[in-house]
C-alpha cells in the first residue's frame, strides 16, 4: 500500500472517530444527519478476520426500510473495506438514530445505478466529483431491512 493510500485511510478513520465522538458527546442529538442525508452506522463481518466491523456513512437516497450507500471512498481508486466486507458477507446491520436493524445488501446493477445516481448527486454533488477522480466505477449499495 502506498504512502498516499495509508494517509487516505488514516483520514477516513479519523473522520469516523470524530463522527462517533459527536454522537457520543451529544447523546445522539447531533450527528445523525449530514446536510440532507441521514448518517448510518454500518456493521459488517470482516471478510478475512470474521470480526465485527463498523463504519459511519451517509445514505443519500433512503426510504422506509431501505438505505442506499455509495462506496466512493472520496474518489479513491480502491473500494472501501466495508464494501469488500459486504461483497463477502452481504447480511449486515445498520444503526439509524440509535436503532439497529438487520439488512441484506447488494450492489446495484447498471440499470438501478443509472436510476439512483442522479438522485445521489442531487442530494450531494460531491459524489459526481468523486466519480470524476477515479476510473473505478463507484459501487452503489442497496441495503434493505429484513
Amino acid at each position: 500500500m502506498s504512502r498516499r493510500e495509508r494517509s487516505s485511510d488514516l483520514v477516513m478513520k479519523l473522520m469516523n472517530g470524530i463522527h462517533r465522538v459527536i454522537l457520543t458527546v451529544t447523546g445522539g442529538r447531533l450527528g445523525w444527519t449530514l446536510g440532507r442525508m441521514p448518517a448510518v452506522e454500518l456493521h459488517t463481518k470482516g471478510r478475512v478476520s470474521g470480526l465485527q466491523r463498523s463504519t459511519m456513512l451517509t445514505a443519500p437516497v433512503h426510504s422506509t426500510g431501505k438505505w442506499v450507500l455509495v462506496a466512493s471512498m472520496g474518489g479513491s481508486d480502491r473500494d472501501p473495506q466495508w464494501y469488500r466486507n459486504l461483497k463477502a458477507n452481504p447480511d449486515a446491520k445498520v444503526t439509524v438514530r440509535g436503532r439497529t436493524l438487520n439488512v441484506h445488501t447488494r450492489t446495484a446493477d447498471a440499470t438501478e445505478k443509472a436510476e439512483l445516481w442522479p438522485q445521489i448527486v442531487a442530494t450531494n454533488s460531491r459524489y459526481a466529483g468523486y466519480q470524476s477522480k477515479t476510473t473505478r466505477d463507484i459501487p452503489v449499495v442497496i441495503c434493505e431491512e429484513y
